[in-house]
């Protein structure tokens, strides 16, 4: 190894502060030592950390960097000591391999296209309309958590996998806990395993009477009523949590950067645009592991089979060297190609699903609360944990002119 190569100690965990929407300083003044830093873990494995934009995208696209859950061994932020990591259970694909991981995913990709996700473009405007309609009538302060970024994915999503709507609360409650990274380990697992169960049973309720939805259209091919159960639960876990923190956390972000706001809410062609931004500067999946299958060239270095390495989707879409000014949030940005959906095989599914739900319902947000502001100062708002797999805000109290 080059001895000068940067090395970063243990993996941060605090954002600077009154700078919620920034990765924390010392992930970004890595990157500023260069592309790729030497990663101690907790366990002593000497691991590495990637925060360049071009080598975590060249990581993504390679084969040679796995997936795998059984060979993710170490953890950026605790000695698991010799525990035994068991391969990802049937269905859940996020953490699988070529041919495993095609064998699941493939039969959904014509169920999440850009054209079918279009589709329901009309049923967003209703339910966000819902919403909306709600918050106005309660009065003229709400929790945006809780009374329009949870519940919106949340109906698409059951509508989609033919969850009824009326069980939402509890998949809901559970998903934030094994999510969330702030519950112990005995009540992160019984939220998984309440998930688990809830699952089999719908799977079960659909065998038995297949409705028009994406589960029942899964029925048809080979997989597993135990197959079934892993695969719905990825698509319930990243149809709902991923997009309901981009919500809270993108208005959140708007309303620290009022001229940015105003640019949208005069121009509604700004909308794709100003997603793709937010998309980027706030990259609420912030990093993944991977770990290399055989010996790969990665920045100049060699990086040995068997060696996990952690790549920082935050400080990648914060690269100067891709993004101009990329600490500033421009929702006329025309620097695109952002890494917040990831890249290559393991890229998200349910991108386009996102991408619709945002681009209708952050403009009518704004739209219909023309005096839109938080509730609390800004330093007040409850921000998720960097322990947590997704971060955003816990609550967003917001309140507006009657």
């Amino acid at each position: 190894m080059d001895g000068s190569l940067h090395t970063v100690t243990t993996m941060p965990t605090a954002r600077a502060p009154g700078c919620p929407f920034d990765p924390p300083k010392e992930l970004i003044e890595a990157r500023e030592h260069g592309p790729i830093s030497r990663f101690p873990f907790p366990d002593g494995h000497q691991g590495w950390l990637v925060t360049g934009y071009d080598l975590v995208r060249a990581a993504l696209a390679d084969p040679r960097f796995s997936s795998r859950r059984e060979l993710m061994r170490h953890h950026p932020l605790a000695d698991l000591g010799d525990i035994e990591v068991p391969p990802a259970p049937p269905g859940e694909f996020l953490l699988m391999d070529d041919p495993q991981h095609s064998r699941y995913r493939k039969p959904l990709v014509g169920k999440f296209t850009v054209r079918r996700m279009r589709l329901l473009t009309e049923r967003v405007e209703q339910v966000t309309a819902e919403h909306l309609d709600a918050m106005e009538k309660a009065g003229t302060t709400a929790d945006l958590v809780t009374a329009f970024a949870k519940p919106i994915p949340a109906v698409i999503i059951c509508e989609l996998l033919g969850v009824p709507y009326e069980d939402r609360g509890s998949f809901q409650e559970n998903i934030d806990k094994f999510l969330g990274g702030e519950v112990g380990d005995e009540e992160l697992i019984a939220a998984y395993t309440a998930t688990q169960q809830y699952l089999a049973e719908l799977v079960a309720a659909k065998r038995a009477n297949p409705t028009d939805d994406v589960l029942s259209d899964l029925l048809d091919g080979d997989l597993t009523d135990e197959e079934l159960r892993g695969v719905a639960l990825i698509l319930l876990a990243a149809g709902f949590d991923t997009t309901a923190n981009m919500l809270a956390l993108g208005t959140f972000a708007l309303l620290r950067n009022p001229a940015q706001l105003e640019a949208l809410r005069a121009d509604p062609a700004l909308a794709d645009g100003a997603v793709e931004e937010l998309l980027r500067y706030l990259s609420v999946a912030k990093s993944f592991m991977r770990t290399a299958l055989e010996d790969v060239e990665l920045g100049g270095q060699t990086i040995k089979a068997g060696t996990t390495v952690i790549l920082s989707y935050a400080t990648a879409n914060r690269d100067p060297e891709r993004f101009a000014d990329p600490q500033v949030l421009d929702l006329g940005r025309r620097d695109g190609g952002h890494l917040a959906f990831g890249h290559g095989i393991h890229q998200c599914l349910g991108q386009q699903l996102a991408r619709v739900e945002l681009r209708v319902a952050l403009p009518a947000l704004l739209n219909r609360f023309p005096t839109l502001r938080l509730a609390v100062p800004a330093d007040e708002i409850a921000l998720r944990p960097e322990t947590a797999d997704i971060y955003g805000v816990k609550s967003l109290p917001v309140a507006w002119d009657a």
